[in-house]
């Protein structure tokens, strides 16, 4: 939520630098020979052959020895690439800035996150007032040699006095708690483990979380998660203390978290049987006799949560009835929706979320993926729209109910973030903190066009690029898409995207089917039985972009990860002629076992599941690892994963590698690249995310037949 405005830098290309005709291909690879099992599935009377099987356990000796003979090869290959050192270098350049997070206050002080430039994580100051001097307040560097525990979420008790906050480890969805005496910052005895997709919300000198019992070490990475449990932690005391606030036994699939009202009367049960859908119950921690949890909306078909509390009413922001969402005011005692009181009616543009500060909601809209905000009085009086620079991202209008003044932040392809100071009283905006990255936004600029996919449908594509670039169908293109839960794709920037627009590259992002651009039925137009919308929008953006001649299939790339390495992986198989290059990153690849290993049952609810056989039916005809052909030529594939993973298990491009590898004919290279003491991409160090962007953009560039253009990074303005 950080990073900055920055001004002038890249002054012009000065020179080519390139070794070898690269058009050229290397020599064929010899790829490593990957043992197959006679394991067949039937799935509803089909027999599935999953001769990969034995690469699901990744604590197996063969495993590791396959995953140090892939990465050998790889390595190898990235190794021979004239250009990589200077690829790495400039990237280094352009990632050494400060980057700064959005302040936010507790207490007497203010806090925000800051990297100097290339420090694996950023740390966590705070100083008195705006004025005040920084002083770090959480180092998370100084927790690991190189840089793999990154900090969590953080939350400070209601008296400031205390602060519980989570660190990850090697990039793993497990957290540890720990709390902190805010005024004298010493650590406390405090340690809690196994804790998983939660947060901390606390009430008087304790809090409440969610967490899994312990896990079998071998298995902790790969197994199941059952049994979501929320507890009450009081400060002191050891875990095996922590009281049981909830659990349920019956539904060992279900996720499930609580969060308190800024005042701290309500407490808010949340829980879920996937990534769509949710049940809310509620205390009223005021009233004595009220010991359990009572329901306020009944699950799982819409999207309810409480944004917060006006006296004993609760503001609710729903779907129900309404795609695009609406806000609307529920007396707990009195919950059935023919009782709602209307806030903010349902609109054309879709409302992301709600936030609070200074006694106001802060309405945050999508219009065309692009960020627009309201602000209203707390009984739905618009009061004012709050310009923004432009097409772009903002995000951070949330505070605390005495507050005059919040800040946000304003971001888009072309533009490094840059967080502003908002006056609640008057209105108005002003700059409050700027960056220079080494690069000159002003040579750079971003467009929407739109284009039709195959069933008539209207699906927006963001290019940015360098000015002046000619559209010749000689550009290389990076085309990159995700289309799934709910999620948009809005503008942000990246010193790696803009390293591939300095190179001449045209970065282009598709607003698929799937994610919440357009609300919740853009969102269902691209999920079960209609997944394949997805894949045929980012198919149809393809195809858009050769024939309006921003590009050819030999010049084109495609990206994406989690989700996006789905339909990443699904489009090359579909379509292995349309792209020069595909990137799927810690993508699900075996879409008939996904839901075996750790969270991925949540994701039922968005894929479905192969134990259905009317959704065997359709998964098997997309899933990657199951639609790859034999003597296929398929474009050139840098696959890429992490050890520990274990949101995506890294068994699924284990698989689907090996399989594309046995599959693939022609001198294109189909590599697997396996990062250590890494998860799903939370909390990756910055000399890890260079790295990987180093290897990425030198395989990307080399393989669309692209020079490494060195840079005059001239004089910072």
């Amino acid at each position: 939520m950080t990073k900055l405005n920055h001004k002038h830098v890249a002054m012009g290309v000065l020179m080519s630098l390139v070794a070898g005709p690269l058009a050229a291909q290397q020599a064929p690879i010899s790829y490593p020979l990957t043992r197959k099992v006679d394991t067949v599935d039937d799935y509803h009377g089909k027999k599935i052959t999953d001769a990969y099987r034995w690469l699901e356990d990744d604590n197996a000796a063969d495993t590791k020895t396959w995953v140090d003979a892939q990465n050998g090869v790889t390595q190898n290959y990235l190794a021979s690439i004239p250009f990589r050192p200077q690829v790495k270098k400039r990237l280094e350049e352009l990632w050494n800035y400060p980057r700064y997070g959005t302040p936010f206050r507790e207490g007497k002080y203010y806090y925000f996150y800051k990297n100097d430039g290339l420090q694996n994580q950023a740390v966590l100051y705070r100083q008195e007032g705006l004025n005040g001097a920084p002083e770090v307040f959480i180092d998370p560097n100084k927790l690991s040699d190189k840089g793999t525990a990154a900090l969590g979420s953080l939350s400070f008790s209601k008296d400031g006095k205390y602060c519980g906050y989570l660190i990850a480890k090697a990039g793993s969805d497990w957290q540890e708690a720990f709390v902190m005496d805010v005024a004298s910052k010493q650590l406390l005895s405090d340690k809690l483990d196994w804790i998983k997709f939660s947060g901390l919300s606390w009430k008087g000198d304790g809090f409440y979380y969610s967490r899994y019992d312990a896990p079998d070490e071998k298995s902790k990475l790969s197994k199941k998660n059952e049994f979501h449990k929320v507890y009450y932690h009081k400060v002191g005391t050891t875990q095996d203390q922590d009281q049981l606030i909830y659990v349920d036994k019956d539904h060992p699939l279900r996720n499930a978290g609580v969060g308190l009202t800024e005042d701290e009367r309500f407490l808010i049960l949340n829980t879920t049987e996937g990534t769509s859908g949710n049940e809310l119950y509620y205390r009223d921690l005021q009233d004595p006799s009220q010991t359990d949890f009572k329901l306020l909306v009944k699950g799982f078909a819409y999207e309810p949560s409480v944004v917060e509390n006006v006296g004993d009413k609760l503001l609710l922001l729903t779907n129900h009835d309404a795609p695009n969402y609406k806000l609307v005011l529920v007396d707990p005692k009195n919950p059935a929706q023919e009782n709602w009181k209307l806030v903010i009616p349902e609109q054309k543009e879709v409302l992301q979320g709600v936030g609070t500060a200074g006694g106001k909601l802060f309405a945050s809209y999508l219009k065309d993926a692009s960020t627009r905000i309201v602000q209203y009085s707390v009984d739905g009086k618009l009061e004012k729209n709050i310009a923004l620079p432009g097409i772009g991202s903002a995000g951070g209008f949330g505070g605390k109910k005495e507050d005059n003044t919040l800040f946000y932040t304003f971001t888009s392809f072309v533009a490094p973030p840059t967080i502003y100071k908002y006056d609640i009283p008057t209105g108005k905006s002003e700059v409050f903190r700027r960056t220079e990255v080494k690069f000159n936004p002003a040579d750079y600029e971003t467009k929407q066009v739109f284009f039709t996919s195959k069933d008539g449908t209207q699906v927006p594509i963001f290019l940015s690029y360098k000015k002046g670039i000619k559209m010749n169908s000689q550009n290389p293109v990076l085309l990159y898409g995700y289309g799934g839960f709910n999620i948009p794709m809005t503008p942000g920037f990246s010193v790696s995207n803009l390293f591939f627009m300095e190179q001449g590259g045209i970065y282009a992002v598709v607003n698929l089917r799937g994610g919440s651009e357009y609300g919740e039925a853009w969102h269902k137009a691209g999920m079960l039985e209609k997944k394949q919308n997805v894949f045929d929008d980012f198919i149809g953006a393809a195809e858009y972009l050769v024939k309006e001649k921003y590009t050819s299939p030999s010049k084109l790339a495609i990206r994406g990860g989690s989700n996006g390495g789905l339909l990443v992986g699904a489009a090359m198989t579909q379509r292995p002629d349309l792209f020069k290059v595909a990137l799927p990153a810690v993508g699900v690849m075996d879409m008939l076992r996904f839901q075996k290993f750790t969270i991925g049952w949540a994701w039922v609810t968005e894929y479905g599941s192969s134990d259905k056989p009317e959704q065997f039916d359709y998964l098997v005809k997309y899933s990657p690892l199951h639609n790859l052909k034999k003597g296929t030529q398929y474009p050139a594939t840098l696959v890429t994963t992490a050890d520990h993973d274990d949101r995506v298990v890294p068994a699924h491009s284990f698989k689907f590698a090996s399989a594309l590898q046995e599959a693939h004919t022609g001198n294109n290279p189909v590599l697997i690249r396996i990062e250590t003491q890494a998860g799903h991409g939370a909390g990756k160090p910055t000399s890890k995310l260079i790295d990987e962007a180093a290897d990425v953009w030198s395989f990307t560039m080399y393989n669309l037949g692209m020079n490494f253009n060195a840079v005059n990074l001239g004089k910072k303005m």
